[in-house]
């Protein structure tokens, strides 16, 4: 009997997921020789997850964007296949600071300066290619690191042209994944879907992470609501269900992207 179940376990173990990770895609969670071992066996293109800590309505922590973020960068590398994830870059340009203006009017916000974001991402940029990256893919959450990503990938693709390194910047996962219009398609009457902290927003974090929102605060808010609330859109029909949908449209988006070779920000 103990030797059945010993083999039950093992069983068990054999076809748990986080069992049969064995090569998983987070730099985080390996060691270095790990990360060296794997570049040198052919996974030298690399996603850097952008985030932001920032207001989300009532109804999300200000840890949204990071969470889901990192979930995608996951599948994104996942799909790709020969692909590592960096750790969550946390921080973007959230407004001025003083006197605050954007998201920084909110408590809990954290904004950094272009300049200062500017050096984060051709620093983290350069690391990587120090360590044996060639394709280095910058795969941003927030509207405030977009333009930064942009200007840095261009920059540094043209720079290190001669050592065959590309950064991309990943656009489309951000505005051309057709969140948007699947959202009416499936009838959610929902005016501006994309608003922030609205239905796409807030059913992203519930399908990853729902421990992070407050449903008894999921709502409808008008633009004239923002001041108040940190939020602009309506909440009131997020679902988990809702959130896988939106979350894949934003995966495919990236992935293809990325395979295809159209690297320029739309």
């Amino acid at each position: 009997m103990a030797r059945i179940t010993g083999l039950l376990v093992l069983f068990v173990l054999a076809v748990s997921p986080a069992y049969a990770q064995q090569r998983p895609v987070y730099m985080e969670d390996m060691t270095w020789m790990e990360i060296r071992d794997r570049i040198q066996g052919g996974a030298t293109t690399v996603i850097v997850p952008i985030g932001s800590v920032e207001q989300n309505g009532p109804q999300m922590t200000t840890n949204k964007h990071n969470v889901i973020v990192r979930y995608t960068a996951g599948e994104i590398a996942d799909r790709l296949r020969n692909t590592l994830v960096a750790p969550v870059i946390p921080f973007s340009p959230n407004g001025r600071i003083n006197p605050p203006e954007g998201h920084m009017q909110f408590p809990g916000t954290i904004s950094i300066t272009e300049d200062a974001f500017t050096r984060i991402l051709e620093d983290v940029a350069a690391s990587l290619k120090q360590h044996g990256f060639r394709t280095i893919c910058f795969v941003g959450d927030s509207s405030g690191s977009q333009n930064v990503q942009s200007h840095v990938a261009e920059r540094l693709t043209n720079k290190w042209q001669s050592s065959d390194v590309r950064v991309i910047n990943v656009s489309d996962y951000y505005t051309n994944n057709g969140q948007e219009a699947w959202a009416e398609k499936i009838g959610t009457k929902t005016p501006n879907p994309g608003a922030h902290a609205g239905i796409i927003d807030t059913s992203e974090l519930l399908a990853i992470d729902a421990v992070s929102v407050r449903s008894s605060q999921l709502g409808k808010r008008k633009d004239s609501d923002y001041r108040t609330t940190g939020a602009a859109g309506d909440s009131s029909m997020a679902s988990a269900e809702h959130g896988r949908r939106f979350l894949s449209l934003k995966i495919e988006a990236a992935v293809k992207q990325i395979e295809s070779g159209s690297y320029r920000a739309r």
